[in-house]
């Protein structure tokens, strides 16, 4: 029996390098994303028994959601600048961002909905005259809430 293109293509990893990051359904440009975790803090309750049974283990509240985006850095003023001076300010504006994880012709296959987001800090490139390097800044975010979706 011939295996079809659709199950083939449904089982096949898909490559890191095709995705797109928008803040407040506005595209942006970056050249890393990290932190896309969702996970929850562990709970051991220990009861009258447990000194027979054993503590029992059980999922708490979810464990705080910081994203990491990184960028070439250029000569314009920075959104990701404005966007930490408003935290200086403290009149945090907070941004809710998708990354989408797109198949080869672009179409999202999986979805990261990142809640209520705002940065915690502005990192600036690591200045070295032996390099060539492209400059690239880094912004971290703390979120309220991180949701995944398989289209």
């Amino acid at each position: 029996m011939a295996t079809s293109t659709n199950i083939i293509r449904g089982k096949y990893p898909l490559p890191v390098y095709n995705y797109r990051v928008t803040i407040d359904n506005e595209p942006h440009g970056f050249s890393e994303v990290s932190g896309l975790n969702i996970q929850y803090e562990a709970i051991t309750y220990k009861h009258g028994l447990s000194w027979r049974e054993g503590p029992v283990q059980m999922p708490g509240m979810s464990a705080e959601v910081k994203i990491t985006l990184k960028r070439g850095l250029v000569r314009a003023r920075s959104f990701l600048l404005q966007w930490l001076e408003s935290a200086r300010r403290h009149q945090v504006v907070k941004h809710d961002l998708t990354i989408d994880l797109c198949d080869e012709q672009g179409t999202p296959v999986v979805s990261w909905k990142i809640i209520n987001a705002f940065p915690l800090k502005l990192e600036a490139p690591s200045l070295n005259s032996d390099s060539n390097e492209l400059a690239v800044e880094s912004i971290e975010l703390l979120a309220a809430g991180i949701a995944m979706t398989f289209h």
